[in-house]
């Protein structure tokens, strides 16, 4: 079959890879239908992720159908259509238990496909502890629908959950990328007073006001004084810093007001600086960490109501034999690109 790989430091290539098997009871084999890029495979070709290994095949957001299951795999079986998940987890650890399945113990647990085990650009993908990483996509909601909620979009559900809105709150998004709309799609849901997103591409910018135009949008230059203007307490109750550039922390802790949530979903290139005596009395709260995707069940059904809809994000869609283009387009944010769906 063909895979997208990683060789080595800067370099990815389209080559051919025996078809995955069965390796353990609570596996499972995927025929790929339809892959994305996202940012942290970029992480991955640029060195970012020393815990990458050479010579898997990339990608951890994918769709597809269950070709063969293990013995022991109960919830789906061959023939259903299903999401992958971006985290593996074995669902019995003390994490897992808690919802925490970002810490799975298990030697494969979390960001393990397309990182540290063969991911899904390709044809084929074996996932482990299947009746965790799988989830069966409802009737009604197309592959292209259903695409980001492994990923992206768990990402974002995830960041609002534990970031705690009320409908009295003034929310500030930094970062208008497919995460961070994804994350507003999350935050919309919890019907705050006002949203805030920060943001400094025209075309990201263009996106947010054509899709939801009651959303409020700011350069990151202004974003200060524009949040302190337009909250109620002399700040955002909510950050949640989803962009990841180097001063991007910094403006999410300032722009929020004392006592409020900051929730930093961003994955840095380089260590960022908690000035403890610059913000020494604002009392805030910081939530940090990769995302725990258990709720990808609950993100399908509010696909199948219409109360998600992330397939606008889905700008380009490219065939597998055409991946090292699509990259070149995603990575260099050509032709207004939010994601790219390939497919398998």
């Amino acid at each position: 079959m063909q895979a997208y790989t990683y060789i080595s430091k800067g370099k990815f290539e389209l080559v051919e890879k025996p078809k995955p098997v069965l390796m353990h009871e609570r596996d499972a084999i995927v025929k790929v239908t339809l892959a994305s890029i996202c940012s942290s495979d970029l992480h991955i070709k640029h060195g970012s992720v020393p815990r990458a290994v050479p010579e898997i095949t990339v990608g951890h957001e994918m769709v597809g159908i269950v070709e063969e299951v293990g013995s022991a795999v109960t919830h789906v079986k061959p023939g259903d259509r299903v999401t992958v998940n971006v985290e593996t987890f074995c669902g019995e650890c003390f994490f897992c238990k808690n919802g925490y399945v970002n810490n799975c113990t298990d030697e494969n647990g979390g960001w393990a496909l397309g990182c540290r085990i063969d991911g899904g650009q390709a044809e084929y993908v074996r996932v482990p502890f299947a009746d965790q990483g799988l989830n069966k996509i409802p009737d009604g909601v197309t592959d292209r629908q259903a695409l980001f909620v492994g990923d992206v979009l768990a990402t974002g559900y995830w960041a609002a959950r534990i970031s705690e809105i009320t409908e009295e709150d003034t929310v500030l998004i930094i970062g208008a990328g497919p995460t961070g709309i994804c994350t507003l799609l999350c935050v919309m849901l919890k019907k705050p007073k006002r949203i805030i997103v920060c943001e400094k591409d025209e075309n990201r910018v263009r996106f947010i006001k054509e899709h939801y135009p009651d959303v409020y949008t700011v350069l990151p230059e202004e974003c200060l004084e524009y949040v302190q203007k337009n909250s109620d307490h002399g700040g955002a109750d909510v950050v949640l810093e989803v962009a990841g550039a180097s001063f991007t922390f910094r403006l999410a802790w300032e722009c929020a007001r004392p006592n409020a949530i900051v929730t930093v979903v961003a994955l840095y290139d380089e260590a960022q600086t908690l000035p403890l005596p610059d913000m020494y009395g604002k009392n805030l709260t910081f939530k940090t960490g990769g995302v725990d995707g258990c709720d990808c069940e609950e993100t399908l059904r509010l696909i199948a109501e219409g109360k998600i809809d992330t397939e606008p994000l889905i700008t380009h869609t490219y065939p597998l034999s055409r991946i090292e283009d699509a990259y070149e387009l995603f990575e260099n944010k050509k032709d207004g690109v939010i994601k790219v769906a390939v497919e398998c």
